[in-house]
């Protein structure tokens, strides 16, 4: 597995809990689901960031990035099930 790859899952664990503190309510899929969407939104940013040739260098642009992914992932997801659920 890619080194990079690996940083950014771990990144998104960490992520995942700062989406969790940052959007705090009742998610659908509860705690583990919320981590996976973080996990989902770091690897989503560092790509969009890679594609876009920004370059994150810095600890705390790795997880702004992905916190930033997690919480707009998270945010598509409660929109998704809540439309459902009707």
């Amino acid at each position: 597995m890619d080194r990079s790859i690996l940083g950014w899952l771990l990144i998104g664990l960490v992520a995942g809990v700062l989406g969790k503190i940052i959007m705090p309510g009742k998610d659908p899929g509860g705690f583990i689901v919320t981590i996976l969407i973080g996990i989902a939104g770091a690897l989503l940013a560092g790509f969009i960031a890679q594609s876009m040739g920004v370059s994150l260098n810095g600890g705390w642009q790795n997880y702004a990035a992905a916190t930033g992914g997690a919480v707009i992932l998270l945010a598509l997801y409660r929109l998704v099930v809540s439309r459902r659920v009707r």
